[in-house]
């Protein structure tokens, strides 16, 4: 009786992506650069640019559990509220003056704020709710560590005045309690 094996070549996904090789990694799956540049804050209506490392900009951080974003604020820009659904995060006031928050998880929904200047650092819980704003007159720039490779986002107007398809719009009325009309004007926004 004789054994044969083959010997496929399969590749392991972990969180989805696809586990390089040990054997052909490189210094490269464990750098980027970059953030010393500022985003560009003209591109959007809320005055903020955020640019993310995360497991698509640097392979080597699959499983590792950590990423990293660089937040620009034009004067009096946002960071819109918005949560992470897979990472707390840890926020390092760099240059300016921000008012940060978020808000706890019903039904008691507090809202915990604070106005934070260059060096102060801020954590944001997993899951809640937050936001930042640059209440300066000159550009603000925050450097926020997060306790997942892909912590995802959900930037809370997006999600629900811009689902695709919409939210029914009497749904929205009654859940913001706003009349039909006020809920259709703001789905056309976004």
């Amino acid at each position: 009786m004789y054994l044969t094996i083959y010997l496929l070549h399969v590749s392991v996904l972990i969180n989805g992506l696809v586990c390089k090789d040990p054997k052909v990694v490189t210094e490269n799956d464990f750098f980027t650069s970059g953030l010393n540049v500022a985003g560009d804050t003209s591109k959007n209506l809320v005055g903020s640019n955020v640019t993310t490392v995360n497991v698509g900009r640097i392979p080597g951080l699959n499983t590792l559990g950590i990423s990293l974003v660089r937040i620009d604020f034009a004067p009096w820009g946002i960071n819109a509220p918005h949560t992470h659904p897979r990472a707390t995060e840890i926020l390092t006031i760099i240059k300016g003056t921000l008012r940060v928050g978020f808000v706890t998880s019903n039904t008691e929904n507090r809202h915990i704020t604070k106005v934070l200047n260059e060096g102060d650092v801020f954590v944001f819980p997993e899951g809640l709710i937050h936001y930042q704003q640059n209440i300066g007159h000159d550009n603000a720039v925050v450097i926020a560590a997060l306790s997942s490779q892909n912590p995802g986002v959900i930037t809370i107007a997006n999600a629900v005045f811009g689902a695709n398809p919409d939210i029914s719009a009497d749904i929205l009325a009654k859940a913001f309690q706003l009349n039909e009309n006020t809920v259709k004007q703001l789905q056309a926004r976004f």
